[in-house]
């Protein structure tokens, strides 16, 4: 892959369904349109300075992994194996599986059928996995069709939204907030930055990725830049049609703003938009989760079998089809899948984290190693990063204690588990 294969897989993850679903409970949370969009400004400057500091780690280890990778390099197997045990067994599957989910609701509205979408979705699954372990170029080509297509329908909105003027200033006046600043920060954040989340995976393909010490760096700033514009207008454009008072009334802000703006037609069109949207995300998902599972089979913290690779397509073809059976198990049993997000982002964000302080780590560990990028602003910008991270974890834990304890839970049992591991399966030359 090159610049727009890279750029496109990122931003095919950033850009599903949350675009079209969080405003309405930011809307629920805040009062001002001002601060709403600050906010949104806020996430988007987050994962800049997280983007800033893994372009360093990202150019150092361009291997297949991303996160993976940095946390093995900076702190060892045992973190590592955390990281990989919580990904594999949790937030990959229910990622995969949550938005592929939101794909078959929107093709059953579509076709005016009742499939039972659990069979829709596995069926989505099965497919977009098959087109990865055909080839990588492949892939990356319909990552950069479907993602020009989404991108391009957000800033459809925009336009026509500017050419008819039907919106109201006024709509931009703020209103009494539901709920204190202090309490709405934490959910307001959780559906920003999972409306954000997948600025990261551009490091998980790096090996992938032609001249990777030329181009990550370009591929981050090209991808969060221009997504974190696009949010900033699609939700100003939001604003201006739906005052937030109503939008809060609206279960999905972006058929009303359709009908609206093109009348009738508008719910089918956005329904379309939806569906390629979270088809998108799906396909760039499984990409990338795929990687984190053959780099952790790669270093013997798995078993063996997921590191393979296909001798025509050079694909990890196994850690593909796993993760597309776990993902339909996923959707199997669990069925609804709103509830799991939220750990989604919780967990994400303790290794978004981590996997940041492992430059400082590196610096101290390795000031000789070769560093084709140098962050800018170090070391302010990784410590600001890794304590919005920590802030993130501790607003969550205030706001849901007992669900994030458990997913915190689900987590820790990966040092046990990993110390068994070691026990009986790992080779002594990868203990700690």
């Amino acid at each position: 892959m090159g610049l727009w294969g890279g750029a496109a897989i990122m931003v095919g993850v950033m850009i599903g369904s949350g675009i079209y679903r969080t405003p309405t409970t930011i809307a629920g949370e805040m009062g001002s349109p001002l601060l709403i969009l600050a906010m949104w400004m806020l996430g988007g400057g987050i994962c800049l300075l997280g983007a800033l500091t893994y372009a360093e780690l990202g150019t150092m280890f361009p291997k297949s992994g991303g996160i993976y990778v940095f946390l093995h390099e900076g702190f060892g197997p045992r973190v590592a194996f955390v990281f990989g045990w919580t990904y594999l067994l949790i937030t990959q599957p229910m990622a995969v599986a949550g938005i592929a989910t939101v794909f078959s609701e929107h093709v059953n509205v579509l076709l005016g059928t009742n499939v039972d979408q659990r069979i829709i979705t596995c069926l989505a699954i099965v497919l977009l996995t098959w087109l990865n372990v055909t080839g990588m170029k492949r892939s990356a080509g319909v990552a950069v069709v479907l993602t020009g297509i989404k991108a391009a329908a957000l800033a459809a909105i925009v336009v026509v939204a500017l050419v008819l003027t039907k919106g109201e200033g006024a709509n931009f006046t703020g209103e009494p907030a539901p709920r204190p600043l202090f309490l709405a920060l934490a959910p307001v954040l959780a559906a920003i930055m999972w409306t954000y989340d997948g600025w990261s995976d551009t490091v998980a393909v790096a090996e992938e990725i032609h001249e990777p010490q030329k181009w990550i760096l370009r591929i981050f700033l090209l991808g969060i830049v221009g997504t974190t514009g696009l949010y900033l207008a699609v939700n100003a454009v939001y604003i201006w049609l739906i005052p937030l008072h109503e939008m809060r009334e609206t279960a999905t802000v972006a058929p009303v703003i359709m009908e609206r703006l093109v009348g009738p037609v508008g719910e089918k069109v956005v329904t379309v938009l939806i569906a390629v949207s979270t088809l998108g995300a799906a396909h760039a998902s499984i990409i990338v989760g795929s990687r984190v599972i053959f780099a952790q089979a790669r270093d013997r913290l798995l078993f063996a079998f997921p590191s393979r690779v296909h001798s025509q397509y050079r694909t990890p073809y196994i850690a593909l089809w796993v993760q597309a059976l776990l993902a339909c198990l996923a959707t199997i049993f669990l069925v609804h899948f709103e509830a799991l997000m939220g750990g989604f982002v919780f967990t994400m964000w303790i290794f978004y984290g981590l996997s940041a302080a492992t430059i400082i780590v590196l610096r101290f560990r390795q000031p000789e190693a070769r560093r084709p990028y140098r962050c800018w602003g170090y070391p302010i910008v990784p410590v600001a990063f890794v304590a919005a991270a920590a802030g993130m974890t501790a607003l969550s834990i205030l706001e849901s204690p007992q669900d994030t304890l458990v997913w915190l839970a689900v987590l820790l049992a990966g040092l046990p588990a990993y110390s068994l591991w070691r026990r009986f399966t790992v080779p002594a030359d990868t203990a700690d």
